[in-house]
């Protein structure tokens, strides 16, 4: 999805930039790869900085309820210093290396619903434009795959994905916002355990898996929630019983106490919003967090996760989604 915009800084006669994201889908803590195509304008400009920003759909949860607002968590100066002169093409090729905690947009090739840019900035002459948007696919790392395809083996169901604003408390979270994959439990579980929240926060020399469980309640006893957390190797994929080690946690969550509720950065930065206060509001209360997402049925199986579509609703509601995201940065740019 590439989109061309005149830089409206400098009006009519000005240089347009195109970014073109290499094909494929990139990893967290993986090289993105692309290009930058530039088109001079009526006149010759000299191109300070070509700045490449990551943004994401991100809900945040507060007193008056829950709003969606976007956040850049990453910039990257990929050229600049040069003089683009009037009607010159030119193209100016780029890799950088995305964030590890850098949530991940699709499982087995289908959409999550969850929605990732990458925002191009010119600096033309001390003014500033961000002229072009192009969606961000990513796809998750081999240990994240194999802790996700555990929870298939085992029977989960997929429910919806999200990214919610604010920290998790006790961990190394990087990203002022953390990703949320909502399982259904397998059924061995299913009379303690009403859904199971998967969050990663992947680094170089690792990643935490932060499980969160909300528990059913008894004859005499209210539902809870329950926190589990273990950590794993980037080289472990060969090494574990990932069945084993996820039974061992669900097992652990479904005989757990109430929660501590999970840390929100209050006031943290980055959070583009709809103008309200937006502080972090972790639900322990075994009330459902957030909607539906992309509204999918998972089939869990020996082969893991595989995404179901009902009535062809996942396509069409994702591209929705994409799609929104897009027009509603460019109205607000404008």
């Amino acid at each position: 999805m590439v989109f061309k915009r005149l830089l409206g800084s400098l009006g009519v006669g000005g240089p347009t930039v195109d970014t073109v994201l290499d094909a494929g889908a990139a990893v967290p803590g993986g090289p993105l790869s692309g290009r930058v195509e530039l088109r001079g304008g009526g006149a010759a400009f000299d191109i300070e900085h070509i700045t490449l920003e990551l943004v994401a759909r991100v809900e945040a949860e507060h007193e008056e309820g829950e709003r969606e607002g976007v956040v850049a968590f990453e910039r990257f100066t990929v050229g600049g210093g040069f003089r683009l002169a009037e009607d010159e093409l030119r193209s100016v090729p780029f890799t950088v290396v995305l964030p590890w905690e850098t949530p991940v947009t699709q499982l087995y090739g289908q959409d999550l619903g969850i929605v990732l840019g990458v925002r191009t900035e010119l600096s033309v002459a001390g003014a500033r434009d961000k002229g072009d948007l192009d969606q961000l696919v990513v796809a998750p790392l081999p240990v994240q795959e194999a802790v996700l395809d555990a929870f298939g083996r085992l029977g989960c169901g997929f429910a919806s994905a999200d990214l919610e604003y604010g920290r998790i408390g006790g961990t190394h979270q990087q990203l002022p916002f953390y990703q949320e994959i909502e399982l259904l439990p397998p059924p061995q579980y299913a009379d303690r355990i009403e859904e199971i929240e998967v969050t990663f926060l992947a680094s170089p020399g690792g990643m935490d898996v932060v499980l969160e469980a909300d528990l059913r309640g008894g004859h005499h006893s209210g539902g809870h929630d329950a926190l589990a957390r273990f950590t794993v190797g980037h080289d472990d994929i060969a090494h574990r019983d990932w069945q084993a080690l996820v039974d061992e946690q669900l097992r652990r969550l479904a005989e757990l106490r109430p929660a501590y509720p999970v840390e929100y950065g209050h006031g943290a930065p980055g959070y583009h919003g709809d103008g309200h206060g937006h502080d972090g509001a972790h639900h322990t209360d075994g009330g459902h967090r957030s909607g539906p997402g992309v509204g999918t049925a998972i089939a869990a199986g020996a082969a893991g996760l595989a995404v179901g579509v009902v009535g062809g609703m996942v396509a069409a509601e994702v591209v929705d989604e994409v799609g929104d995201f897009f027009e509603d940065d460019e109205e607000g740019e404008d």
